[in-house]
């Protein structure tokens, strides 16, 4: 339990900002509510009496430099990425501060580690890209499916979703990576990203009960194909998509989630399948939870407490896999998410 150190929330009033929010809360921190919406800001102070506000447009660095005075940390929650990480990374860099935010968004994550590696390995400090449902859970998963493996021919992660409900934030996010990607799609082949002009294809995965064999799209790309392959030794990363969560999150009058508990969850669930191949041999790994945008708070906070009580094996711009040790990591989520390995099978 934390002390009541401060965290500041860039993005608070998102959707996601505000389940992060409430963990920091439940967890013992203070947060500090900031974003680029004073108005917004404000309304959600009224549910939480007493937490500071401190608006800050991402454009302007001295407000985003009151916006994390006093902080320990700060966590961004406010998408498009390709708008704010650089801006809210640079001023925790003036700050002496660690970074960590929920982006999924694949060229933005791959931004933070291309144009920050070298700054923050000197400074010592800690930025933490993508610490979310996508990037960060799948990392930790690989990782600890690697167990002593050093190296593997290939990793696939597949989603089993029941169904996607996308917020705002993750249409808004959808559309600036298309644009930038002028429409085309990435994977993660040879080593590299590969940008291709052709269909994603339509695939049968064999999940685990009670999901089953189901039709997913192949190399529907999420941001694990920048984090994984950042710290492991793997040329392949796939990711895979169930057909019918594939579809909601394109169509454009599919509803934002609705809240069924008292913690505003919504009803979807998620099974995350790991398989990690090197010859002949795979290892395979499972995590289970409910709401992919609720579970992002209890990762994003769980790290912010290790970086904060000095549990990581490295600084600079690292993933969550690489930063935490993985399996002590996913056995602290429970029972938020509950994950299962299985040794070696030929």
């Amino acid at each position: 339990m934390a002390t009541g150190q401060t965290v500041a929330v860039y993005g608070a009033y998102g959707h996601t900002g505000r389940f992060v929010v409430a963990q920091l809360r439940e967890r013992g921190f203070v947060p500090i509510l900031s974003g680029r919406d004073a108005d917004k800001l404000r309304a959600l102070a009224g549910s939480h009496p007493g937490l500071e506000v401190r608006p800050a447009p991402v454009d302007d660095p001295a407000a985003l430099d009151r916006a994390l005075a006093g902080a320990a940390a700060v966590v961004n929650c406010a998408g498009p990425f390709a708008t704010t990480a650089a801006p809210v990374i640079e001023a925790a860099l003036r700050a002496g501060i660690p970074y960590l935010d929920v982006a999924a968004e694949i060229e933005a994550n791959a931004d933070t580690f291309a144009h920050f590696a070298d700054r923050a390995r000197a400074a010592g400090a800690v930025i933490v890209p993508a610490m979310a449902f996508y990037g960060g859970l799948g990392d930790l998963v690989a990782t600890a499916a690697m167990g002593d493996w050093t190296e593997a021919d290939e990793v696939h992660i597949a989603y089993g979703l029941n169904g996607w409900h996308p917020t705002p934030g993750t249409r808004a996010a959808g559309a600036v990576s298309r644009e930038r990607r002028g429409g085309r799609r990435v994977r993660f082949a040879n080593g590299r990203l590969e940008y291709r002009d052709d269909t994603a294809p339509t695939l049968k995965w064999d999940f685990p009960d009670p999901v089953g064999t189901r039709s997913v799209i192949g190399e529907f790309s999420m941001a694990d194909v920048v984090t994984v392959p950042s710290h492991l030794a793997v040329p392949e990363v796939r990711t895979y998509m169930t057909v019918e969560a594939a579809g909601e999150v394109t169509a454009p009058d599919t509803p934002t989630p609705a809240a069924v508990d008292e913690r505003g969850r919504s009803a979807q669930t998620f099974l995350v399948d790991v398989v990690v191949r090197s010859g002949g041999t795979e290892r395979r790994a499972v995590a289970r939870g409910q709401d992919i945008y609720a579970v992002t708070a209890p990762l994003v906070v769980e790290a912010v407490h290790r970086v904060l009580t000095g549990r990581i094996r490295t600084v600079g711009v690292a993933s969550a896999g690489s930063v935490f040790d993985a399996p002590d990591f996913l056995r602290s989520l429970a029972p938020h998410i509950t994950v299962e390995t299985a040794g070696p099978r030929p």
